[in-house]
């Protein structure tokens, strides 16, 4: 008798397993469709969201209308930047807390899904980034956590390599990026010479203008490293409904 007891009861946890894991899964898929109409209406591009609800038992947090947190995944992020170009991330990872969602819009696929709080992290390029100033022959790299910029610079009849450090400042989800220290190897310290430099610095300064990112999602902080330029967003009270930005 009590083998047979033990037997069911491992058949209703499988059975309720299953059902958890399907629930889930097709959470989880009402929300990829929304958030890849919303890169849509951006004209912006990535695969297909990779969703994860975390927290379980899922069917619990259901019935409650909350969720732990929910986990998106954007490979290939590509999003208009302007003058037909684009800014691209080879991942754009996302992470939505405080969901609450009714055990309705669930079922039925309608209403609204509400997060408390977004956060994003991406990376940029240097290659790509550079490319976006428009700044001929302009090279990005880190060193020591410092954004550092290298051009060719044209004086006394010859063409001399150009570095120096980068401050970086955020602000409206614009990363503006001005130049300082610079130097050139071979290149003379004298008054004349140091005004050319510090006009072609200033020359060398660019806004960065974000693009509309899924989410509601705003840039918060930028930081340099090795692979490229850290990008960190965030959101408040944020719809994962389509449309809902």
């Amino acid at each position: 008798m009590l083998i047979t007891l033990m037997v069911l009861l491992l058949i209703v946890v499988g059975v309720l397993a299953v059902v958890d894991r399907v629930g889930a899964s097709y959470a989880e898929r009402v929300i990829g469709d929304r958030v890849a109409q919303q890169l849509t209406d951006q004209q912006a591009t990535a695969e297909k969201p990779n969703v994860t609800i975390e927290g379980v038992p899922f069917l619990t947090q259901v019935v409650a209308g909350k969720y732990q947190e929910i986990k998106i995944v954007l490979n290939d992020f590509s999003g208009p930047a302007g003058n037909g170009q684009n800014i691209k991330m080879a991942r754009l990872d996302i992470r939505a807390k405080d969901v609450k969602a009714p055990l309705d819009t669930v079922r039925s696929g309608t209403g609204d899904i509400v997060a408390g709080t977004v956060t994003g992290v991406g990376t940029l390029g240097y290659a790509d980034l550079a490319e976006l100033t428009g700044q001929q022959g302009l090279k990005l790299s880190e060193r020591d956590g410092k954004l550092i910029g290298a051009a060719p610079l044209r004086a006394l009849g010859q063409t001399f390599n150009a570095s120096g450090t980068a401050n970086l400042a955020v602000k409206d989800g614009v990363v503006s990026v001005t130049f300082a220290d610079v130097t050139a190897e071979g290149l003379p310290n004298v008054p004349l010479v140091r005004t050319l430099v510090d006009n072609y610095v200033k020359q060398l300064g660019f806004d960065l203008k974000i693009p509309a990112l899924p989410l509601g999602l705003k840039v918060q902080k930028v930081e340099p490293r090795p692979d490229g330029l850290y990008v960190t967003t965030g959101a408040s009270n944020v719809s994962l409904s389509s449309g809902g930005l």
